[in-house]
């Protein structure tokens, strides 16, 4: 009888529980409320330049009225798992863009087009660098800042934040961290995803500091007349988390060659896995990087890349000695982070063969657990030993060929995630450039098949300039609301990795 009961109720089926909006709505509404503390470092900066305070004042009280409220109205936090993680992540994304385009809406002429204060704000929140602004110089001291600040705070993400410091967010904070983090896993460094995450968080941290202590020693020295502390802090700010934002119209090319060979040493440290850098430098395990297949073949990319860059600008006569190395190796470095700081305005000068290596970086990015976008080398790697077992196994079809990472087994599901993840990035990509070629070609602007192309690839890598009028030291000012609308988009899913955002377009997704 025992037996029989418990094979009976064995059988009985689960209840079948939905989205929960409500539970996930609430982590939202908490979201927000720890994202309008940010408005005020900007307040500071407009008081120590005696600019107006009011924008960020009032961008701040509305972002807290919209969490408070949005907590208020909601509950069910402590129920969200796996599936609402989904919906947190993306709808997260777009109403921190929302609100971080206030100040821009309320103080800068050149952004009160509601699209163009967006496509400003989702930049800088998913780390792109792409500009619609046409004089950046003529900011004011706060708004600026503001502008370089939203880039470090979408570094590693405000939900990577939450996760690290709000201590009630411990049921599905693991869902969470895995869906925001970019690429395909995140190696834990501790016991819980929290503490994991706060160590990753410190770590950042650390190295915005470390650089701006180092460009300022370059400010101060004498080194680089350019520089100063305001200017170290700003670009710090954006290199970490390889975003690309300037405060100088002509981004990194009007600062000395110490400054760039300083920025491209710490957009390489950036566009590496964060946790390897952790255990390099604060648990002392040297050998983890050196064993690491993801870093070495980023290394090598890089390497690679930048000779061939240095070899084209020689034999071309556009840039000698030092200078070609520096623009060669700084350029690799940018495009390939999905940094996109521009050492050179490469869109006019460099040739096609340098504008076509460039291209093929913006789909490479930096390593899983960065701060990078784009499909990412770990993703290029695997994909690659995929192709060479289906060709091994043509000839021999029995063999069972298991595909390694690091000495271990990769798990076949992993592999069939990664195959559908690539196919994903192309086709939204290739659909990305198409829309921007015919929508371009409707509004009669100047832009080629490659132009297209280059921007949708690097928006959809978050990478940030791309040819033509959209150069390194142009604007996507020109393109037509609609281009930018779709760019938004691109920006947005590229950076939250396509797939959380894929599946709100299921019907399973949305079934009991």
């Amino acid at each position: 009888m025992a037996v029989r009961s418990a094979r009976v109720s064995s059988v009985v089926p689960r209840r079948a529980v939905g989205v929960d909006i409500g539970g996930a709505l609430n982590l939202v509404g908490a979201m927000l409320r720890y994202l309008a503390l940010a408005f005020l470092f900007p307040t500071g900066i407009a008081l120590g330049y005696g600019e107006p305070v009011w924008p960020f004042l009032a961008s701040g009280a509305i972002t807290a009225v919209a969490g408070f409220g949005l907590e208020r109205i909601t509950t069910g936090r402590d129920r969200i798992g796996a599936r609402e993680g989904f919906f947190v992540v993306s709808v997260t994304w777009l109403l921190a863009a929302l609100f971080v385009s206030l100040p821009y809406l309320f103080a800068e002429p050149q952004l009160r087009h509601p699209v163009d204060a967006y496509f400003e704000a989702m930049s800088g929140m998913t780390t792109t660098g792409a500009s619609v602004l046409t004089d950046i110089p003529a900011l004011d001291h706060s708004v600026a800042m503001w502008r370089q600040l939203s880039q470090w705070l979408g570094g590693m993400g405000i939900i990577v934040l939450a996760v690290a410091v709000l201590p009630r967010l411990r049921v599905g904070g693991r869902q969470l961290m895995e869906y925001e983090a970019p690429g395909p896993e995140l190696e834990p460094l501790a016991a819980s995803i929290r503490a994991t995450a706060r160590r990753l968080w410190f770590l950042y941290l650390g190295l915005t500091g470390a650089m701006i202590l180092v460009l300022t020693v370059v400010a101060y020295t004498g080194l680089d007349e350019a520089m100063t502390f305001y200017e170290a802090v700003a670009h710090a700010l954006t290199t970490l988390p390889t975003g690309g934002f300037s405060t100088r119209a002509r981004s990194i090319e009007e600062f000395g060659a110490v400054s760039q060979w300083v920025i491209a040493v710490f957009m390489v440290v950036a566009g590496a896995n964060f946790a390897l850098t952790y255990r390099a430098l604060v648990r002392g395990q040297l050998r983890a990087p050196i064993r690491d297949e993801e870093l070495r073949l980023y290394l090598g990319l890089l390497a690679l890349a930048s000779i061939v860059l240095f070899l084209d600008l020689v034999r071309e006569g556009i840039h000698t000695g030092e200078e070609a190395v520096r623009h060669a190796v700084f350029q690799a470095s940018s495009i390939m982070t999905t940094t996109g700081y521009a050492s050179v305005d490469f869109a006019v000068l460099w040739t096609g063969l340098a504008a076509l290596v460039l291209v093929m970086l913006m789909f490479v990015g930096g390593s899983a657990g960065s701060t990078g976008g784009a499909i990412k080398p770990i993703r290029i790697l695997l994909t690659g030993r995929i192709l060479r077992r289906e060709l091994d196994q043509t000839v021999h079809p029995e063999a069972v060929l298991p595909i390694r990472f690091n000495g271990l087994v990769v798990h076949e599901r992993t592999l069939r995630a990664i195959g559908a993840f690539v196919l994903l990035y192309l086709a939204v990509f290739a659909v990305g450039a198409l829309v921007i070629a015919i929508d371009s070609g409707r509004a009669d602007l100047n832009v080629g098949a490659f132009d297209a192309i280059a921007a949708a690839a690097t928006t959809i890598g978050n990478v940030g300039p791309a040819f033509g009028f959209a150069g390194p030291m142009g604007s996507f000012e020109p393109f037509s609301p609609l281009s930018k609308v779709v760019m938004i988009v691109l920006m947005w899913m590229g950076r939250l990795e396509l797939i959380p955002i894929a599946v709100l377009f299921t019907r399973s997704y949305w079934r009991a």
